[in-house]
């Protein structure tokens, strides 16, 4: 009991001593007092609670400033006085408190700034990225390489179905590609000689030039043949691959590419294939542009170059010349203290070719070209095409290991199993060695040209591994596009005005395929869209005539059979123009004049004609019906011809002081429409009587001037507006 009364008696005093100190009121406020029965009840308990508590500020309602107080009452003094100020200062203020206390919401007062709506970035993967893969990689390698997490591959490899212990687990080179492609990653595959029989190769030698400077009539004269005859136009069109025997009895591995500008990629491809470049040069012509071409493509390729001067035989050759200007080109001729052997030949005579031999083989023992023998094989696709009876052919060079017949491969995207394998004279073979250029028959689709063939276990592998890069290639051509038309929202005035010309491409082999619509892209000019909507391999077909009717485009053919009779009466009942050629020339040449004529063309004035005002008459004593008086201007028409419906500009000591249109213009008393050069006439300008001896008047004319279609030496083409 005395506890009791001493805790009982502490409460008092405290709460007593906490409800008394309240600060002294300010002046002119009004006193409030509370009494006994607005207490709550939870204070008359209290004897000694003070009910005659002046509080200020709560003269609409006295119990809420109570009410929260004896909430706390239990708190300290300290804390009590604190919230009794905190709501009384809320009550003279008028403000609503919020429920944090001293975080008070602000009311936005000024109307929002309009501004544009952004749409978010959204996370792409970096499709860019490259890694390298090989043989026996564990997932961990992987997962460390693609820059994912271990449990991402590790279901992803569920996924294609194979079993997963541990993240040291092997795995084979194929299922390391489908991985890194469903992470979105481009793969660089290594392949390891550890283990294998390395023996010496022959090498490949890529033979490249300027056009008509005599690069298939060299190949012919070294093997004894003559291709450049078979050739449409005399120029070669195509990427071809022959192994040429030597007179040595070595044997070197021959690729002839296009000198003609539009087959750029097919040069491309050379340089990337081989061991040694053959750069031929004409003494007669020198170094031209396609010449630099091939020598920026070995250099990209780090590719060592062998200069061959051909037409030595000619009497306008000057092999010094040549070499003068391949030295300012940069290229470091063995005569000036370089490593680039330099060597005279005429194809037509054939001098100069065991020098040039000489000097392939000396280059192919410096590099030491060895590879590898047994194990899968590794190829590299230099053409494709689409025969009517064996159907997609490859034309490939073995770079490492042994091509078996029979064997599953993946070329690009798409597979197959190897039917039959022939060397280019078209004889079949059972396998296929390093530096050997063969041509394979099996796969199920038509494989780009500069596409790997890879060999696969079996036909399930090699049909997921296509699949897989069937999406991924559709995937980056979708992002391509839509990355596309986000450039293009916005198009500008001038390309708004652009006519649209569709185009169809059908040709013999991809690379002529490519070249052919990497062509009609450059002749894209402010006034035509040449829009390539789609290209195959093979014949012209009867879809290829209704999706031109579709979309209303032009179909060309190149080295392709003309269409039956069947597909041409179609064509022309739908109105389908098809331009069929053998020759690159011919065919941007009759492009162009299509392109120019479909050209709106650009409106221009010129000057049709000029005449000098020699003397001037005025007309008087007019009726009001016929007008006012009129002043004659007698001219002589000193240049082209002046015409009474066009626009009449008269200058003045070389300034222009009117413009205005002819009202009368007669010669000899009688009313013409055009005065020529070295005549006499009279002309009126309508609304204009100032005239003067000396004034010359020019005939103005609006006329439409067409794009031009140029073509230069080397077969670049362009439209000139």
């Amino acid at each position: 009991m005395a506890l009791r009364e001493l805790t009982k008696r502490g409460v008092r005093t405290g709460l007593t001593r906490a409800l008394t100190s309240v600060p002294p009121r300010p002046a002119g406020q009004s006193k409030i007092s509370l009494g006994l029965d607005d207490a709550p009840t939870s204070l008359r308990c209290i004897s000694e609670f003070p009910f005659s508590l002046v509080l200020w500020g709560l003269a609409d309602h006295k119990m809420q400033a109570v009410l929260p107080l004896t909430r706390c009452f239990h708190a300290t003094p300290e804390l009590w006085v604190k919230r009794a100020n905190e709501l009384v200062h809320e009550k003279n203020s008028n403000t609503k408190a919020s429920r944090k206390g001293k975080f008070v919401k602000r009311v936005r007062t000024e109307p929002p700034v309009e501004a544009p709506y952004v749409p978010p970035k959204l996370k792409r993967t970096n499709t860019d990225k490259t890694i390298d893969i090989f043989e026996g990689m564990t997932i961990i390698e992987l997962a460390k390489r693609a820059g994912e997490s271990i449990p991402v591959l590790q279901e992803i490899l569920v996924n294609v179905g194979e079993k997963v212990e541990s993240e040291f687990d092997p795995l084979s080179i194929d299922i390391a590609e489908l991985v890194a492609m469903e992470v979105g990653i481009n793969v660089r595959r290594l392949h390891s000689n550890e283990g294998a029989e390395i023996l010496p190769r022959p090498a490949v030698v890529t033979v490249m030039g300027h056009v008509d400077h005599g690069k298939t009539s060299l190949l012919d004269a070294l093997r004894q043949t003559s291709v450049a005859a078979k050739e449409a136009g005399g120029i070669t069109q195509h990427l071809g691959a022959f192994i040429v025997g030597m007179p040595s009895g070595a044997s070197i591995t021959f690729l002839d590419t296009p000198g003609h500008a539009a087959f750029s990629a097919m040069r491309a491809r050379g340089a990337a294939v081989t061991d040694i470049v053959v750069l031929v040069v004409a003494a007669d012509d020198g170094v031209m542009p396609q010449t630099l071409e091939a020598v920026s493509h070995a250099k990209a390729a780090k590719v060592p170059i062998v200069v061959a001067v051909n037409k030595c035989d000619k009497p306008a050759a000057d092999p010094e010349r040549v070499k003068l200007q391949l030295a300012s080109e940069g290229l470091l001729l063995e005569e000036m203290g370089g490593d680039v052997q330099v060597v005279q030949v005429s194809a037509v005579k054939k001098t100069g070719l065991d020098s040039l031999e000489e000097a392939l083989l000396l280059q192919a023992e410096m590099m030491d070209l060895k590879a590898r023998i047994d194990g899968p094989a590794q190829a590299y696709v230099v053409e494709a095409r689409l025969d009517r009876g064996r159907g997609p052919l490859a034309t490939a060079i073995v770079k490492a290991g042994t091509l078996v017949c029979g064997q599953h491969v993946v070329v690009g995207s798409e597979w197959g199993r190897i039917r039959a394998i022939r060397d280019m004279v078209g004889k079949l073979t059972e396998r296929a060695t390093p530096a050997m250029p063969i041509e394979i028959e099996g796969l199920k689709g038509l494989p780009m040209a500069g596409d790997d063939i890879i060999v696969v276990d079996s036909e399930e592998r090699a049909r997921m591994l296509s699949e897989g890069r069937k999406k991924k290639f559709e995937k980056n051509r979708l992002r391509k596009i839509s990355e596309g038309a986000t450039e293009s929202l916005e198009p500008s005035d001038e390309l708004s005005r652009r006519i649209e010309m569709p185009m169809i491409v059908k040709g013999d082999v991809q690379g002529t395929v490519q070249a052919v619509t990497d062509a009609l892209k450059t002749l894209n000019s402010p006034q035509v869209f040449v829009n390539v909507v789609h290209v195959g391999v093979g014949p012209i077909s009867q879809s290829d005539v209704e999706l031109a009717k579709a979309c209303g485009a032009y179909i060309i053919g190149f080295n392709v059979k003309s269409a039956s009779s069947s597909i041409s009466l179609a064509a022309t009942q739908a109105r389908v123009k098809i331009v069929l050629h053998r020759v690159i020339y011919h065919l941007l040449e009759e492009i162009g004049s299509l392109i120019v004529d479909k050209a709106p063309g650009t409106s221009e004035t010129q000057v049709s004609g000029e005449a000098e005002v020699l003397n001037i008459f005025e007309l008087k004593g007019r009726s009001k019906s016929k007008g006012d008086d009129v002043k004659i201007a007698g001219c002589r028409v000193i240049d082209g011809c002046v015409s009474k419906s066009s626009t009449l500009r008269l200058l003045r000591s070389g300034e222009v002081v009117f413009e205005g249109s002819c009202s009368s213009l007669k010669r000899e008393k009688q009313d013409v429409e055009t005065v020529r050069k070295g005549n006499e006439c009279g002309l009126v300008i309508g609304d204009w009587a100032d005239l003067r001896i000396g004034d010359i008047i020019q005939c103005l004319e609006q006329v439409v001037r067409k794009p031009k279609f140029i073509s230069s030496e080397s077969g670049a083409v362009r439209i000139e507006c």
